[in-house]
């Protein structure tokens, strides 16, 4: 009976892969697998009796506020043709080398992401936008794919994205839960602020080395780029600093209002989304039917989130009645090699649920199984956060499962071949695994900057 809890678990996993709604998969599966073990006195329904005030937590939750709020200034700097501006005038800057239009594509990609914080939105707006263009010029299309995919799964890590504000809010619980596991009584805390600081370094490190990648590929294969390099493009500064300015000015005031501990991530999503909101309107893209579109679409969105945030604390509260948590302590706790054993098996068992499962899934589902267990045994939350997010991101651009090679399949044109989508993500998934190692090699590249503005 012990391992009832890992069979749920697994169940859940099947019916997901069967293509059930998420948030009914796991609120559907845990009830009804609840309901038959209580028959053989296997679960106490009590434990479904904390779940009202659960749904009541969520629904009050200050800093999932955010997720609407990001959400919306994502997909409105997304209609207003941020990004189509963006990379206009990046191409001016970088035309005249060869490999111009991919360092454009990337440095675009990374403000995308900054600004959307969704992986699937910025795969496709970048597909649409560069793919054909990088193909007309001559670039590989097993480049031209590898670098889109790459550069779209940024928003798993770059801040503000939505995945660290996620993250953020069950690793606090997380933390404070295996605190108080521990008999500390007035726990420390862990806040979004904080993995949007330690992601920091990381992020940035991660598109410094698709720069050095495209640079480097550019010397050593460059019949993979621009038949001719475009001397005769003319930088005009004026367009430049127009498309430039804008988001870039609204990003250091969403961030920088974080970092100088101004305003919560909650209160710098209201002003990213105002802000962008402003910039439609200067940039004459604003009228009342993208508003209403966009409206919708962070409707959406935002609704699936609770929704399966919701299902997740079913799941959660069946799993604990059966004595999962119990379980995957002991087994953790069991594991040859302490904490780097445990780590391994975790990094392991996220990268593989990626492959089926989304970012919110494992967010809301995983984390708050592993996370007690790990946190208990001294890992870092921010670092522990980071790394998870880092994973995922390799996880989504995997073949042949990656969401990433999914979404960008969906935009590209038929002449580009499957495999070459395959064969151009590989360079840029060893440069994330040698970020992953750099990360748990050297934590300091995510807590220094934490443990440096917040001491």
């Amino acid at each position: 009976m012990e391992y009832l809890a890992l069979i749920l678990f697994v169940l859940v996993c099947l019916v997901l892969m069967l293509g059930y709604p998420v948030a009914y998969a796991l609120a559907g599966t845990a009830l009804l697998f609840a309901s038959v073990s209580a028959l053989f006195g296997a679960f106490d329904m009590a434990y479904l009796h904390a779940l009202p005030s659960r749904l009541y937590g969520i629904m009050t939750n200050q800093t999932l506020l955010a997720v609407p709020l990001f959400v919306f200034m994502g997909m409105m700097l997304e209609k207003s043709k941020v990004a189509e501006d963006l990379l206009a005038a990046m191409s001016q800057v970088f035309g005249r080398f060869r490999g111009g239009l991919a360092l454009s594509v990337i440095l675009v990609g990374m403000l995308m992401a900054a600004s959307t914080g969704i992986v699937g939105a910025t795969v496709v707006t970048m597909g649409l936008l560069s793919l054909p263009s990088m193909l007309k010029r001559g670039y590989h299309p097993a480049f031209a794919t590898g670098s889109i995919c790459a550069t779209g799964t940024l928003g798993q890590i770059i801040p503000p994205s939505i995945a660290l504000v996620l993250l953020g809010d069950v690793l606090s619980s997380a933390y404070q839960q295996a605190q108080l596991n521990m008999g500390i009584f007035s726990p420390d805390s862990v806040s979004v602020g904080d993995l949007f600081v330690g992601a920091l370094v990381p992020g940035l490190m991660l598109v410094g080395l698709y720069l050095a990648y495209v640079l480097l590929s550019a010397k050593l294969r460059p019949h993979w780029f621009e038949s001719t390099s475009e001397k005769g493009v003319s930088m005009q500064l004026k367009p430049l600093l127009k498309a430039l300015l804008p988001p870039l000015v609204l990003m250091l005031l969403v961030l920088g209002s974080i970092l100088a501990g101004l305003a919560t991530p909650t209160e710098a999503a209201g002003v990213g989304a105002m802000g962008a909101i402003v910039l439609a309107l200067f940039s004459r893209q604003l009228s009342l039917n993208r508003l209403k579109d966009v409206m919708l679409g962070t409707t959406k969105v935002t609704s699936m989130v609770f929704l399966i945030l919701i299902g997740a604390s079913v799941f959660s509260l069946v799993f604990r009645g059966l004595g999962g948590e119990t379980l995957i302590e002991d087994f953790f706790t069991g594991l040859p090699g302490g904490i780097l054993g445990a780590m391994l098996l975790v990094m392991l068992v996220i990268f593989l649920l990626g492959f089926i499962l989304d970012f919110i899934e494992i967010t809301f589902v995983v984390v708050p199984i592993i996370g007690p267990v790990l946190l208990a045994m001294g890992v870092d939350p921010v670092w522990l956060g980071i790394m998870i997010a880092v994973n995922l991101q390799t996880s989504f651009l995997t073949p042949p499962f990656g969401f990433a090679l999914f979404y960008l399949r969906g935009v590209a044109p038929s002449s580009v071949r499957t495999a070459d989508m395959y064969k151009g993500v590989i360079p840029f998934i060893v440069i994330q695994l040698m970020l992953l190692v750099m990360l748990a090699i050297w934590p300091e590249l995510v807590t220094w900057l934490p443990d440096t503005l917040y001491s």
